[in-house]
């Protein structure tokens, strides 16, 4: 008897003495928005080492699975873990909220979900102060991650038909919110007729975007969605000029399927694409996707602005 529990002793000292033993691990430091952290300052408290994450926020440290680790980085949460707790060797830590993140579509997708994507949606095609958000950069990621928004309303299970349901939502959002847009215009249109000029207001603009929407006026409606700012204003002016309810109601309707559609789409094949084919996860790449979608989404707006041509 005194045998056997002499031997199980000797059995747990020695695992814990292996359980204990130092390790090199390479971890991974993301903020919430699954973004990379560089210069992480990261403590293995039980030695008190320090290390420190490289530019793609990976870090290679020496400590044991029950050791617990201290992550901290001015402008982020001070976060501690224990090593054997780490998910594939990932380690969030939080970043402290700044005016800069309201231009982060991750932002709201973590932060709001599929409710405050759909608000924003609405916001940003009919009310005045919805011209500075992340329209179509916000929608491609949503496309990446269109199963975890299924997730607040209904998960069908399938891939495909949780992406149909996306698409579906936000173009609904969007109908309403150019919808609502359009109405605003036609109620304060009328009274503008009698304003005098101003350095902010002529008649003659008026009169011109009066006859540009006559002439254009659905195609207008249908590619004002894919241009920042514009998609504000469009069905404002559009009311603002009297044009045609039918005539802007269809278009409101196609311009916001292909808008979304095509966004949300291009976010969800695009990811999987680049996974199957050259092994590259777009979410770990936001950052650059972003930017390039600004800049193709703003360089139509940026040209005519640079025209030689005032018409």
């Amino acid at each position: 008897m005194k045998q056997s529990l002499f031997l199980l002793i000797l059995c747990i000292c020695i695992s814990s003495i292996s359980f204990a033993q130092t390790d090199t691990i390479t971890i991974k430091v993301q903020n919430q928005y699954e973004a990379e952290v560089e210069a992480v300052n990261i403590k293995v408290l039980s030695t008190g080492k320090s290390f420190v994450a490289n530019e793609k926020g990976f870090a290679t440290i020496n400590a044991s699975q029950i050791d617990s680790i201290e992550l901290t980085k001015e402008g982020y949460t001070s976060t501690v873990v224990t090593v054997n707790q780490l998910k594939n060797k990932k380690v969030v830590i939080e970043k402290k909220f700044t005016w800069k993140d309201l231009l982060t579509p991750m932002f709201y997708i973590i932060n709001g979900g599929l409710w405050l994507l759909l608000f924003i949606v609405f916001a940003e095609t009919g009310l005045f102060v919805g011209f500075f958000l992340p329209g179509d950069s916000l929608l491609f990621v949503a496309g990446i991650f269109s199963n975890m928004l299924a997730a607040y309303f209904f998960d069908t299970g399938s891939d495909f038909v949780n992406l149909l349901m996306i698409i579906s939502l936000v173009s609904l959002a969007g109908i309403l919110g150019n919808t609502t847009g359009y109405w605003f215009g036609r109620k304060i249109g009328p009274a503008m007729y009698h304003w005098k000029d101003n350095f902010l207001f002529k008649q003659k603009y008026l009169q011109q975007a009066h006859e540009f929407y006559e002439k254009y006026g659905g195609g207008a409606i249908v590619f004002a969605r894919f241009l920042p700012v514009v998609r504000t204003f469009a069905p404002i002016i559009a009311g603002i000029v009297q044009m045609d309810k039918k005539k802007f109601g269809l278009f409101n309707i196609i311009g916001s399927f292909a808008w979304a559609g095509s966004m949300i789409a291009a976010g969800h094949y695009l990811d999987k694409l680049f996974i199957d084919k050259f092994d590259i996860d777009l979410k770990k790449h936001l950052e650059i996707i972003i930017i390039i979608i600004v800049i193709v989404s703003n360089t139509p707006v940026i040209i005519k602005l640079l025209g030689k041509k005032k018409h």
